[in-house]
């Protein structure tokens, strides 16, 4: 019933795919996947494979990636995507062997890709459950890992009418899990055995990622030399979250914007210059004439947000006004207390740091006004909740060494 159902989503998906760029982008990638798979497979050799749904969950498995890369650097690696969205900004990613799209969850794709790769080990990070590909691997005896995997009592693997998907989960060689929660549900349907309370790889992926980064051209003349100046960054900013910020800002002379929405096109911009009452140049504009003048830098490309939010004295993290918010901990790496709106619960981190008081959430514009204004008159208040953030990043680090030792101890 599964195969056939998804059939019928295959055959929508490539009808849509004539109208849609994003669907079109997925089409095209995976037949691409396919040609370039059978001159992997001539070059032979024995192939690692991660496989994350998008871009945010890569960046969850790069830690391990990189640390498999590095102890066994003979080892070949194979980095798939769902989405375009993670296709598109790391198909050059340079620690894997080959980048591609992952083929649409068919008996015959899958037959075709397994034949082709020959996987001796498997990674699906943090939520990725293909009933066609997990069957296939387990028949092969490929032993198959979730890295940073999080469940909840919600969730269909544990009601009584979700048997299908605990078939799946059996599936799974091992679990390596965020929080005890996660332990305790798995080991509820029998798989106590399998699970491994490792932590979020996502805390050892930021201190890297702060470790390393970036200077980005032309920050220091867009920021005053008055180092005291506070300095908003809001990040993966969508309408709803812009309602809310701008007015503040406009109202706070002393302030400076960096604003990077989570879309990028130029309705979108254009939106947000329109609700600017201050000074602002796109980051793709600036030039030596302009840099002093601005009040507020809009962000208008990809890539810079996780080094960004290193210029900031607070952070705001969009997307809480909508299906939920987006990486808080990109942000509280550098010790800067981190606000959202109000869908949070499916985050873990978030609510650690909220119970920390390294994060606040605020429901409307009221409430984010009062915030920041009691920070800008108690900048030690502000500086103790980016303490109790960075603090946090830092003690819930380690997961990937912890991952690391539970594989080296199996056959």
């Amino acid at each position: 019933m599964y195969s056939f159902c998804f059939q019928i989503y295959v055959w929508l998906f490539h009808l849509t795919a004539l109208f849609h760029p994003k669907a079109r982008k997925m089409v095209e990638g995976q037949r691409e996947t396919f040609a370039r798979l059978e001159k992997l497979h001539a070059a032979g050799g024995e192939y690692v494979w991660f496989h994350a749904a998008s871009l945010g969950e890569f960046e969850q498995g790069r830690p391990l990636i990189e640390a498999i890369r590095k102890e066994h650097p003979e080892q070949k690696i194979l980095v798939s995507f769902y989405s375009p969205s993670g296709y598109e900004v790391r198909q050059d990613y340079r620690e894997a062997d080959m980048v591609c799209y992952l083929p649409f969850d068919l008996k015959r794709n899958v037959r075709r890709f397994l034949d082709l790769l020959q996987p001796k080990a498997v990674f699906f990070i943090k939520y990725e459950f293909w009933p066609n590909y997990l069957n296939a691997l387990h028949r092969r005896g490929v032993p198959v890992f979730l890295i940073s995997g999080i469940f909840r009592p919600t969730q269909t693997f544990f009601k009584p009418w979700g048997g299908f998907y605990r078939y799946l989960l059996g599936l799974f060689s091992q679990f390596f899990v965020q929080n005890r929660e996660s332990e305790e549900l798995l080991g509820k349907v029998g798989l106590a055995d399998r699970v491994l309370m490792t932590g979020d790889t996502r805390c050892d992926r930021v201190l890297q990622v702060a470790a390393q980064k970036k200077e980005i051209i032309g920050m220091d003349d867009f920021l005053p030399e008055d180092k005291g100046t506070p300095v908003l960054v809001a990040g993966s900013t969508w309408p709803r979250d812009e309602e809310l910020l701008i007015p503040w800002f406009n109202a706070h002379p002393e302030v400076k914007l960096i604003l990077a929405p989570h879309q990028v096109n130029e309705n979108h911009l254009a939106y947000i210059e329109s609700l600017l009452e201050r000074p602002f140049v796109r980051y793709s504009q600036l030039s030596q004439s302009s840099e002093g003048q601005a009040d507020c830098l809009i962000i208008d490309c990809y890539g810079l947000l996780s080094s960004l939010y290193g210029y900031g004295t607070m952070a705001y993290v969009g997307g809480g006004f909508g299906v939920g918010i987006h990486n808080t901990l990109e942000a509280a790496v550098y010790q800067i207390p981190v606000v959202f709106g109000p869908n949070y619960q499916k985050f873990d981190e978030a609510k650690a740091m909220l119970s920390r008081g390294g994060a606040f959430s605020i429901g409307d514009g009221g409430q984010l006004a009062s915030l920041l204004d009691d920070w800008l008159a108690n900048p030690e208040k502000c500086r103790q909740a980016g303490q109790a953030a960075g603090d946090y990043v830092q003690q819930n680090s380690g997961s990937t060494e912890r991952i690391l030792a539970a594989l080296s101890q199996k056959p």
